[in-house]
């Protein structure tokens, strides 16, 4: 065999498709990745389609378009030229068929990567062309990587559509596959052999280059873990255009009243079976905790607020901007809203460094000494010395949740959202990092809004509170206030009480609790728009003496034992019948309750007045 033309062209061929696939794959894949329109599905099909259909097919549809009597062919004859039988016809055939490769796979790994993550880095100040070049390629480079080489193969390999369009003629569109095809036609099998043993010699090797590759990183990445937390223990759709880079004039376009400093959002976001309508304003004093169940809406009022989604209507101003107004069709994006946003999952870059995740919402903004003193700031007060060159998959989750807060605060953002900072902790570091989230909030002086299900964890870290129900505001103020005088049984339940009955007036100082068939006296005023009653279980008082306000016989139906303490079971007036039937819970420690037990029966349990709540 002396005629390696058929190697040339195909690589050749191969080579100028998975350019132009490259090129053509990573701009649809991103836009895929973002177009969430109702001809997604239709779009999507139509891109893979070459991947589905019969190569014929696929070769007789481009006939039909660059042939002489096609749409294209109709142009390229006007200018001079022919697309047809010739070696770039067999480009435009491997293109369209590998093609799909590229695309797909190259979507899969944008898809693959944590949302989290571009949203921050827009809450950061990155443009979408940034987050584009320094995380989101990066990231899923892998797969992108995987789905050119893959692209490559198919293009080398193409035959059907490639023999309609591009024929086979020897020097000029004969690729390897078409040499492959006439040597078994003219009975020339081991040069068929041959041309098979190259085409399979370059794909594989390919594909082998490509595995060794990403074992390689994976390798490396692994390595740089074997050190971590050694010397280092934990301790204590828009308006606006994402893609432009210009600095708008915020100034000129909103309302600024340089006096006014805080968050007032009066929102609505319609979601599917959902929707969150809200209002409130929060200073810039003390850190305001918002409270509330899983799944009651206070992770997207965050993301309302950062501007990593967009209200359905409504008004958000910070600091006197009008960041979001839907009368006025505001809606600045996330990046120029200045507000620090620390996620759940701390969503640190992980091919970045600490140093290099702390600095990301500086570069470009400031001068690079200004940078590194500011990095070293942030590590000095979350006490992260020591760590800004190692990677986040070194760090403990305690240490990654510090360096979260320290990027955000490193470009002295107007607002931080913090949202469920301590749920992937465990108790005793929670404990710790509690200590250090009051010491650092209480150096920041913008406004500080905590997401939080944990009630003692608000009740800690938060003078103010706010508790969101199904997405609706359903109190603000004082802890104090929110705690011990709740107006609504939902606002109860929420702030952990644990015992409720229906309930009638008596008098102005009685009431009757159906549900539990007592009279209860209330040492305060008996609002008229009262429902229900309530006590919480560690405000209940096991006594062995019966005359005292408030106090009845009861009878033990269940116990469940904790650590410290007991929760009981009890029902009142009558034994109970099963665990099942009790009137309220207590709970009182261990040796109180044993103390107590070791008498003879009965037990009396007291209803303290004062602690009574008249619930709406």
């Amino acid at each position: 065999m002396s005629d390696f033309s058929p190697l040339w062209i195909s690589l050749k061929v191969a080579a100028l498709a998975i350019v132009i696939i490259f090129l053509l794959g990573i701009a649809l894949a991103y836009w895929m990745l973002k177009y969430q329109g109702r001809w997604k599905s239709l779009i999507d099909a139509f891109l893979i389609a070459p991947l589905i259909l019969p190569p014929t097919v696929v070769g007789f549809l481009l006939l039909r378009l660059c042939g002489r009597n096609g749409p294209i062919g109709h142009i390229t004859s006007w200018l001079g030229f022919s697309i047809v039988f010739t070696w770039y016809a067999a480009v435009i055939s491997a293109t369209v068929v590998a093609f799909p490769l590229m695309y797909k796979t190259t979507l899969g790994a944008f898809e693959q990567v944590d949302n989290d993550l571009l949203q921050v880095a827009r809450t950061l100040g990155a443009s979408e062309r940034k987050i584009f070049w320094r995380i989101l390629l990066p990231l899923s480079f892998p797969g992108v990587l995987a789905g050119i080489t893959l692209a490559f193969a198919r293009a080398l390999g193409e035959f059907g559509a490639t023999l309609m369009l591009a024929g086979n003629i020897p020097g000029e569109t004969q690729t390897i596959p078409m040499a492959i095809y006439y040597a078994v036609e003219s009975g020339q099998t081991n040069e068929g052999w041959i041309w098979v043993g190259i085409i399979m010699l370059i794909s594989l090797s390919g594909i082998f280059a490509v595995n060794l590759s990403k074992q390689q990183r994976n390798q490396n990445f692994t390595s740089r873990a074997t050190y971590a937390d050694i010397s280092n223990p934990d301790i204590t759709q828009d308006w606006i255009t994402p893609w432009e880079d210009r600095d708008f004039a915020i100034s000129k376009e909103l309302n600024h009243d340089p006096q006014s400093t805080g968050l007032y959002v009066d929102i609505q976001k319609n979601l599917i079976g959902f929707s969150i309508s809200t209002q409130f304003s929060v200073s810039s004093n003390q850190p305001i905790g918002l409270l509330g169940t899983s799944g009651a809406g206070k992770s997207m009022l965050l993301r309302l607020i950062a501007g990593t989604e967009k209200p359905s209507q409504g008004l958000i101003v910070v600091n006197g901007k009008v960041v979001f107004d839907s009368d006025k069709q505001i809606n600045i994006p996330a990046r120029l809203r200045r507000v620090g946003y620390v996620v759940q999952n701390y969503a640190l870059f992980p091919h970045m460094t600490i140093a290099e995740n702390i600095a990301f919402g500086l570069s470009g903004k400031i001068n690079p000494k200004m940078i590194d003193h500011k990095i070293a700031s942030q590590l000095k007060m979350l006490h992260l010395q020591g760590m800004e060159n190692l990677y986040p998959h070194q760090l403990s989750g305690g240490q990654q949740q510090r360096v979260a807060i320290a990027r955000a605060l490193a470009g002295e953002p107007d607002v931080l959202l913090l949202d469920e900072p301590f749920s992937a902790l465990d108790t005793h570091l929670r404990n710790q990092l509690e200590r250090q989230i009051i010491t650092t909030l209480n150096n920041y002086d913008g406004v500080k809004v905590l997401v939080t299900h944990n009630m003692d964890e608000a009740y800690r870290i938060c003078d103010n509170l706010l508790v969101i129900e199904k997405g609706k505001m359903i109190a603000q103020g004082s802890k104090l206030q929110i705690f011990e005088h709740p107006k609504s049984i939902s606002v109860a339940k929420i702030t952990g009480c644990k015992n409720f009955s229906r309930a009638n007036l008596l008098n102005q100082q009685e009431i009757v609790a159906l549900d539990w068939k007592v009279n209860l006296k209330i040492s305060e005023s008996i609002p008229a728009d009262f429902f229900y009653v309530g006590i919480r279980a560690h405000h209940i008082k096991v006594t062995k003496e019966p005359n005292q306000v408030n106090t009845f016989i009861c009878w033990l139906a269940n116990q469940i034992e904790g650590y410290h303490s007991l929760t009981l079971f009890f029902k009142l007036n009558e034994p109970s019948s099963s665990k099942q039937d009790y009137h309220l819970q207590v709970e009182i420690v261990k040796d109180k309750w044993y103390e107590i037990s070791s008498q003879s029966f009965p037990f009396y349990i007291t209803l303290d007045p004062a602690k009574i709540l008249l619930l709406r």
